[in-house]
């Protein structure tokens, strides 16, 4: 299944979770201009949410109830993009993406690709995002939330790269 969903341009507010069908199967709540933390929903209520931790580059995912689901963190490259996403028993997952790309694999264990994405927007303007997930222990849902995870990151690092 493909699941299309964006940032807003000021960080804050709802946004539509579509599938292919061009139908509503969630959305998310962009809490805050100034912060980088997420909540997304099923159509069923709150699946899980996103932020960084406390002073560090590490975004957090955790489900309804406050559970840690996994943290994702960047990975030192010098030729792609890579980090990582340590879902805990259910595995290690590495997110990369060639230098100059904006479609990125998700594989696991044994290098079997489990989800991909690629961002859908310009340069421009705010990130639109399309997944396609085929994992058995990851969820859509909880996938964007690591996706978010990914812009929030680069987010960081472009703003970090400009002011100096």
């Amino acid at each position: 299944m493909e699941l299309y969903f964006r940032d807003n341009f000021f960080n804050a507010g709802y946004t539509e979770i579509m599938n292919q069908d061009q139908e509503q199967v969630g959305h998310l709540d962009l809490k805050s201009a100034f912060g980088s933390s997420i909540d997304v929903f099923a159509p069923s209520g709150l699946i899980c949410s996103g932020k960084f931790r406390m002073l560090t580059n590490r975004w957090d995912v955790t489900s309804a109830d406050g559970n840690h689901w996994g943290v994702l963190r960047a990975r030192l490259s010098f030729f792609s993009k890579k980090y990582e996403y340590d879902a805990g028993p259910r595995g290690v997952y590495e997110v990369s993406a060639p230098a100059f790309s904006q479609e990125y694999d998700i594989t696991g264990m044994g290098g079997r690709t489990v989800a991909n994405f690629r961002r859908t927007s310009g340069w421009f303007s705010s990130g639109a995002f399309v997944l396609h997930n085929e994992s058995e222990q990851l969820d859509s849902y909880e996938l964007i939330a690591v996706v978010m995870g990914v812009h929030a990151i680069n987010k960081r690092r472009n703003s970090a790269a400009s002011s100096t």
